[in-house]
């Protein structure tokens, strides 16, 4: 197989067959945070039509204010966790591999929402990005038991049987709210400047990595992006860049997901880098790539009703071919068309299909 894409990945236990990854997309189909045999058989199907590694839909963490939505699935309680063994020995059962993102929304959850509608909603610092103070400040205290909710899920993880766990740091949630000087204004060490903001998600890793296997890899999900802002950057070069990703190296993380919207977007000047190229060539840790693969529109254009095109990807074999990048993320490709994967390993390019957004209510 010349195709970068179908070469063997291996990163401690987790052994897969190529560097296909489904990206994680939220669907809202597990009435009471629990997932049914529905959501077993979409993560399955795409297992069995060459997709290396499952990332599922981000699933909440044991805090009442984690979700917006009711139909979210949770990972933790007995019934969610039975549902969720049941997803893993199905992907299992069709040759998969599969992780569980790990997920708290902080402020991106409104008041009065969720399936606990009376809960508060967690922040690093009680406030929006705009400044306005909306809920509670967290004590050191209250940031330790948030900590301590990522890594039980993380552990249960383990001991249902999944491959790797992912964290969700990424889009402005709440581990990216610490990360974000707009929302994070501590004088503690979980604030200050960008890696005292980087603390918390550092606790989060270490206290997982105590709850998982040596040989089971971790994985944090970051962006410099966020959903309330498309514009912010964390880090503006690339030694800022350095500094806030060695405090994961440095706690023990494995692999980085490096979240963009467009991957062939360069980012920073003088360099054709993308965000996964730069966090591969700073820490040495294999990292993801992701965004609008195969597809000629990005995700935010989707929620508004557009359709995509399906383009080339020599420019993505190219980037993988010279070692830009380890794995590659596939979104709304794969939840437009299962057997994307297959198609492509293939060479049944002529088959993908166009991206509609009937394909984000889909239950297959």
């Amino acid at each position: 197989m010349t195709n970068p894409m179908f070469k063997p990945f291996n990163c401690k236990g987790l052994s897969l067959p190529n560097r296909i990854v489904m990206a994680p997309m939220t669907r809202s189909q597990s009435p009471g945070g629990i997932p049914t045999q529905a959501v077993a058989d979409y993560y399955a199907r795409r297992a069995s039509a060459d997709v290396g590694l499952i990332i599922t839909e981000g699933t909440t963490i044991n805090r009442g204010g984690a979700s917006n939505d009711p139909n979210i699935p949770e990972f933790y309680g007995e019934k969610p966790l039975a549902g969720w063994k049941a997803v893993a020995d199905k992907v299992h059962a069709v040759g998969g591999k599969i992780a569980p993102q790990i997920w708290h929304m902080g402020l991106m959850r409104k008041a009065g929402t969720g399936a606990y509608p009376d809960a508060t909603s967690d922040s690093p610092s009680g406030i929006t990005h705009k400044g306005k103070l909306v809920t509670y400040v967290p004590s050191e205290a209250d940031i330790a038991d948030m900590v301590m909710a990522y890594a039980d899920a993380a552990g249960q993880a383990a001991r249902l049987g999944f491959d790797t766990v992912e964290l969700h740091g990424a889009h402005g949630y709440l581990i990216d709210q610490f990360f974000w000087d707009a929302m994070n204004i501590r004088e503690d060490r979980f604030g200050g400047d960008l890696v005292g903001r980087a603390n918390f998600a550092a606790d989060i890793i270490r206290e997982c990595k105590k709850q998982m296997p040596d040989d089971m890899p971790l994985i944090l999900r970051f962006s410099q992006w966020k959903q309330q802002d498309y514009t912010v950057r964390l880090a503006d070069t690339p030694q800022k860049l350095e500094d806030f990703l060695r405090v994961f190296v440095d706690a023990g993380i494995d692999i980085l997901h490096c979240s963009q919207r467009r991957f062939w977007e360069t980012e920073f000047d003088g360099s054709d880098l993308n965000l996964a190229g730069w966090a591969k060539k700073l820490t040495g840790l294999p990292t993801i790539s992701v965004g609008s693969v195969g597809l000629s529109g990005d995700f935010i254009g989707s929620f508004g009703g557009e359709t995509s095109k399906t383009v080339p990807l020599e420019q993505l074999y190219e980037r993988m071919e010279r070692g830009e990048f380890d794995l590659i993320g596939i979104g709304r490709a794969i939840l437009q068309d299962p057997n994307w994967a297959a198609k492509v390993k293939a060479d049944r390019m002529d088959e993908l299909e166009t991206f509609t957004p009937a394909a984000l209510e889909s239950l297959s």
